[in-house]
């Protein structure tokens, strides 16, 4: 069953929440993923950053229009350039991990057919989101 849900305008416009672009290794086609963490699930991939980007527009509105469509609340987001200054980041970082949680990893993403970079990259973006709705009593 289809249904056509109606394009809404966003009341917080795609530009004031927080999105991140990291390449996609060879073994996941390639190219960049684009996922804002504020909005859970909300992910789209490009051959170019540009092109990630774009996309990524696109997939903001459906979701955004979803929600919207369902009557459940769009989440605010949680980085305001009028609160505070971004942090800097690179876009890497290394932790260790005790080897049964590396393992369930590993497992975990050959399952899903995914990189275990594209694994965590997708927890970690859901966490951030869950743990920013918790945070907003929502």
């Amino acid at each position: 069953m289809e249904k056509t849900v109606e394009r809404i305008s966003p009341p917080v416009p795609f530009e004031a929440y927080t999105h991140i672009i990291s390449p996609l290794s060879p073994e996941d086609g390639g190219g960049f993923l684009l996922t804002i963490p504020d909005l859970p699930g909300c992910m789209a991939d490009g051959e170019t950053e540009e092109e990630a980007l774009a996309h990524g527009r696109d997939a903001f509105a459906a979701v955004v229009s979803a929600l919207a469509d369902m009557g459940r609340e769009i989440p605010a987001p949680t980085f305001s350039p009028t609160r505070f200054e971004a942090p800097t980041a690179s876009g890497r970082f290394v932790t260790r991990l005790p080897r049964s949680i590396h393992a369930r990893l590993v497992e975990r993403a050959r399952s899903e057919g995914v990189s275990l970079n594209a694994l965590v990259l997708s927890m970690v973006s859901e966490g951030l989101g869950s743990r920013a709705r918790a945070a907003h009593g929502r």
